[in-house]
């Protein structure tokens, strides 16, 4: 028998017509809430600060001393004030082949235990920032701004962490169901990457 296609044409079709499927899926945004855009706000005033310090430094050849660790600091913001976003959807990362062996019950049990540790674990992170925040005194070496703002913001998006970690345990709780507890359930709403 003849094959008459030529050579990696029908890869490209495939490639193609994988491409086009993508391109006519709509993009979910329902997950989106307000607190959101202080990330999205994060990261572009941390893209524009960076752009000013390649531009400065590369283009005119003399760059602003400050780009440096204001970028810095803001890489820490979108950090951690993704992290808070993270805790809120449930999607921060788990070992999960532990559970596929278990029967349910034990799921269930361990569920309710790693949401425990993982609330008790942001909020001690949360208390432990602040402590730091409040004992430290020294300024930015670029601007006049303390060094304890950027400890404060990271206690407080450990504290939203926690407070979104024991919102879900209780919706964990309340409902008997995870996607720990039953992956199959839940298996639509994380989309696999090809």
């Amino acid at each position: 028998m003849h094959d008459d296609t030529e050579p990696g044409k029908s890869g490209h079709q495939d490639l193609s017509l994988h491409i086009a499927d993508e391109d006519t899926q709509e993009i979910d945004l329902s997950d989106i809430r307000w607190q959101d855009a202080l990330v999205l706000g994060l990261f572009w005033v941390l893209a524009l600060v960076v752009f000013l310090q390649f531009f400065t430094r590369y283009v005119l050849n003399d760059s602003f001393g400050w780009t440096e660790e204001i970028a810095r600091y803001l890489l820490i913001g979108v950090t951690f004030a993704g992290s808070v976003m993270a805790a809120r959807k449930h999607s921060h990362i788990a070992v999960e082949f532990l559970y596929r062996w278990a029967p349910r019950p034990l799921r269930r049990v361990m569920q309710g235990v790693i949401d425990l540790i993982t609330t008790g674990f942001f909020a001690t992170l949360a208390w432990l920032s602040g402590q730091l925040a409040s004992r430290t005194g020294g300024m930015m070496v670029s601007i006049d701004v303390p060094k304890s703002y950027v400890y404060w913001f990271v206690a407080v998006c450990f504290a939203g962490m926690a407070i979104h970690a024991a919102i879900n345990g209780i919706r964990h709780l309340t409902s008997g169901t995870s996607r720990l507890i039953d992956p199959e359930a839940f298996a639509n709403e994380t989309p696999v990457i090809d």
